[in-house]
C-alpha cells in the first residue's frame, strides 16, 4: 500500500487533467449541437460576414448618374430608345393674343392620337430657358434644362434669323451627346403632332441607322437627293451615327448663312452615307407629312409637321385645325356602319392659311422705290 502522502499527490494532479477534459468535451458538444441546427457553418461565418461588408463597401462607392443620365435612363424604353424635344419660352408660353401654346399643342395630340399616349413617359423635353423649363416641370413631364453659356433663347426665333441657326447647332451638340451615352432616339420638333404611334410605320430593321423625314418625298427612300426635314428622325446609336454627327457639328464654323438641315443635306448628297457605310431611309409623306406636303391617306398618317411655315403663331392656328380635322375624321371612322375607304378618300385637311400667309412680307417693311420718277414701285422682300 502506498503511503497516504503519496495518493494525496496524485489525487492533485488528476484534478486539473479532468477539469481540461470536461472543458474540451463541452465545447465538442455544443459545436455539435450548432452545427446540425443551423445551415450556416460556423467555420465560415467570419469569412461570410467580411464578404458581405466588402459588397456593401463597394455598393456605397458607385459613381453618381449626372442629371442628363439620370432623366434619359428614366424616360428610356427597355431598348434604350427615347423620344427628345427641343423647347424654349416663345413655344412654351402664351401670348397675350394666345389661347395655347405649341408646346401644349404637342402633348395634346399624345393625348388625341392612337397608341400614344404611353409614349409620352419616354419623352424627354429638354429646355433651353428657366421659363421652359419651369413649365415643362409643372407638366409633370421628364424635363432637362439644356445649359447655353449666357446666351438668351428663350423668345421666338424667326426661320434663319441667326438666333435661330446658333439654335439649331446647340441642339445639334446636345443630340451629339446623347447618341454617345449609347440612346438611340426620335428627335421630334414640338410643331409636330402625333396622331398615331410613329413606331408602326417606322422600319425596325437594325441595320437601318437613320430615318429621316422628308418636305416633299419623291418615291424612293433610298435616294439621298430627297428634300429631308430635320424636324423629325429616328437614329441609332452606333459608331457610324457618332461620326455623322461628329462630321456634320464640326462643318457649324464653315456653313455662313445655312442652318444646320441644309449642312447635313450637303453632307448626304455628298457621299458621307457610303464613305461611314451608313443605312439613311427617307421617310414617305404618306405616313410622316407636312405642312409643305400633305399626307394623302388619313388613315395612315402618324405625324403631321408644321413646316413650310415662318412664325409660331401661324404654326400654333394652322396645327389647331389639323388636330379639330383629326377629332372629326375620329369620330365619323368610329361608326360601324361607316365605310372607311371612302372617308378617307373625302377627307381633305383644312387649308393651313396661317403658314401660307406667314411669308408675306407685310406692306409697311417694304422698302419702296420709284425709279426714275415712273410711279412704279418696286418691291424687295
Amino acid at each position: 500500500m502506498e503511503p497516504l502522502h503519496h495518493q494525496k499527490h496524485h489525487s492533485s494532479q488528476l484534478r486539473p487533467n479532468l477539469t481540461f477534459i470536461s472543458l474540451l468535451l463541452v465545447c465538442v458538444v455544443y459545436l455539435s449541437i450548432w452545427s446540425s441546427s443551423s445551415s450556416i457553418n460556423p467555420l465560415f461565418a467570419i469569412e461570410e460576414h467580411n464578404e458581405f461588408v466588402s459588397q456593401n463597401q463597394t455598393n456605397m462607392f458607385v459613381e453618381p448618374q449626372d442629371e442628363l443620365e439620370a432623366t434619359l435612363s428614366r424616360a428610356s424604353m427597355e431598348n434604350k430608345t427615347v423620344i427628345i424635344a427641343v423647347v424654349n419660352k416663345a413655344y412654351a408660353v402664351q401670348d397675350v393674343r394666345a389661347d395655347t401654346t405649341m408646346l401644349d399643342l404637342f402633348i395634346e395630340s399624345f393625348w388625341q392620337g392612337e397608341g400614344t399616349r404611353e409614349l409620352i413617359d419616354h419623352l424627354v423635353v429638354v429646355a433651353v430657358d428657366q421659363t421652359a423649363y419651369d413649365r415643362c416641370r409643372f407638366l409633370r413631364l421628364n424635363c432637362y434644362k439644356l445649359e447655353t453659356d449666357g446666351v438668351d433663347f428663350g423668345g421666338e426665333k424667326i426661320y434663319m434669323s441667326q438666333d435661330f441657326i446658333q439654335m439649331m447647332w446647340k441642339r445639334t451638340w446636345f443630340l451629339l451627346e446623347v447618341l454617345k451615352r449609347g440612346y438611340s432616339f426620335v428627335f421630334t420638333d414640338t410643331d409636330v403632332v402625333w396622331l398615331r404611334n410613329p413606331f408602326t410605320k417606322l422600319s425596325n430593321n437594325e441595320t437601318e441607322d437613320l430615318q429621316i423625314s422628308t418636305d416633299m418625298f419623291f418615291g424612293d427612300p433610298w435616294n439621298t437627293t430627297q428634300l429631308i426635314n430635320t424636324g423629325f428622325y429616328y437614329i441609332k446609336s452606333n459608331n457610324k451615327t457618332i461620326a455623322l454627327f461628329h462630321k456634320w457639328y464640326n462643318l457649324k464654323d464653315n456653313a455662313t448663312g445655312l442652318k444646320e438641315q441644309d449642312v447635313l443635306l450637303n453632307l448626304l448628297r455628298g457621299g458621307i452615307v457610303p464613305e461611314l457605310g451608313l443605312r439613311v431611309r427617307f421617310l414617305d409623306t404618306i405616313y410622316f407629312s407636312g405642312f409643305c406636303q400633305n399626307s394623302r391617306d388619313v388613315r395612315e398618317v402618324s405625324t403631321v409637321h408644321a413646316n413650310c411655315c415662318r412664325s409660331i403663331v401661324a404654326k400654333v392656328q394652322d396645327l389647331k385645325a389639323v388636330l379639330r380635322d383629326w377629332k372629326k375624321f375620329k369620330k365619323v371612322a368610329s361608326h360601324r356602319r361607316v365605310d372607311l375607304n371612302v372617308t378617307a378618300k373625302t377627307f381633305q385637311w383644312t387649308g393651313h392659311w396661317g403658314c401660307w400667309n406667314s411669308w408675306k412680307v407685310p406692306a409697311s417693311n417694304r422698302k419702296r422705290k420709284l425709279p426714275n420718277n415712273t410711279g412704279k414701285a418696286t418691291h424687295k422682300a
